[in-house]
């Protein structure tokens, strides 16, 4: 728990109280985890760092940042994955990689971490360069850089995209390729309604509807594909993601991307189902993977696989 007070005499005060309220509970403080602290000054709590900065004569801000033993072990989980993986193929990689890079940053997006994710990025892409070296050691820079990076994301202008050329994952020709932390959006945390508590039974339509106004970690492409869709599978009328408690650490995030997300959404390219007629135009949809699958078996196709991101 974190308290925010304008003196360091107020903050024990609210210490001495919160004890006396702790006490006939059977409950007592860890001192050896608690500890009042100038903000200026900063400190780090769930993988977060607070702290105050002044610029000149500027009022002080408070700005909230991924701290700097979350990037440490994000960046040797990054790297202990990619030694692992040495003698794999491209697909392995991203398959490996892609749900760690999307359940980190989708906790860090509400706070303030692009510089974060750019640096993140820039030390991913030194680590699937030395992959690729590894993986062909006689070969020179510029084969292994035409092989594995180029622009595979059509909707980045980025032509440094880690990806398994030749391995096509969906009808449009699209090739599998590693996300990166940056196209993930920073979406500000929302201030909770002074006093509403998650534990109330009397505030349980409110916590409801807080959660399904919050945007689930996609890029813009494919929010507003569920935008028009009202959040809905057009093939069954059910809704496609309903976090019913968002995750709460990147571990979560991680498992939400790989048991929901890349499980029960496809993309589906068929505009026209219906009897006779002409179709108008092509457009995308997000459906059900199983939906999707039980669509092409009632028209005789060979169902496709989900991607491993699921999406469009």
């Amino acid at each position: 728990m974190v308290v925010c007070c304008y003196s360091r005499q107020q903050a024990e005060q609210v210490k001495a109280r919160l004890a006396d309220w702790l006490a006939p509970r059977g409950l007592a403080f860890n001192e050896d985890k608690t500890r009042i602290v100038d903000l200026e000054e900063g400190f780090d709590f769930l993988g977060f760092n607070l702290r105050r900065y002044r610029h000149g004569h500027q009022p002080a801000k408070l700005l909230i940042t991924p701290s700097p033993g979350a990037v440490r072990r994000i960046r040797s989980r990054l790297a202990t994955e990619l030694r692992r993986l040495r003698g794999s193929n491209a697909m392995a990689v991203i398959a490996r990689l892609n749900p760690i890079i999307r359940g980190w940053a989708a906790y860090y997006r509400g706070v303030v971490s692009s510089k974060v994710f750019d640096a993140l990025d820039n030390y991913m892409w030194w680590l699937t360069y030395r992959w690729a070296c590894h993986s062909h050691p006689t070969k020179p820079k510029k084969w292994i850089t035409r092989r594995y990076f180029g622009r595979f994301n059509k909707f980045r202008n980025d032509q440094w995209v880690f990806g398994a050329r030749g391995r096509i994952i969906n009808d449009r020709g699209d090739v599998a390729f590693l996300v990166k932390f940056a196209w993930t959006a920073i979406v500000r945390h929302q201030l909770v309604a002074g006093g509403a508590s998650p534990d109330d039974p009397r505030l349980a339509d409110y916590w409801a509807t807080r959660r399904r106004k919050v945007k689930p970690p996609l890029d813009g492409y494919n929010l507003s594909l569920l935008a028009k869709q009202e959040g809905r599978c057009p093939l069954c009328g059910d809704h496609l993601l309903i976090p019913d408690q968002p995750p709460q650490s990147p571990h979560e995030w991680e498992r939400w991307w790989l048991n929901i997300v890349r499980r029960a959404i496809a993309a589906d390219y068929l505009t026209h189902h219906g009897q006779g007629g002409t179709p108008e135009k092509n457009r995308t949809r997000l459906v059900h993977t199983s939906c999707h699958r039980s669509l092409q078996a009632s028209n005789h196709r060979k169902p496709v696989p989900a991607t491993p991101s699921g999406l469009a």
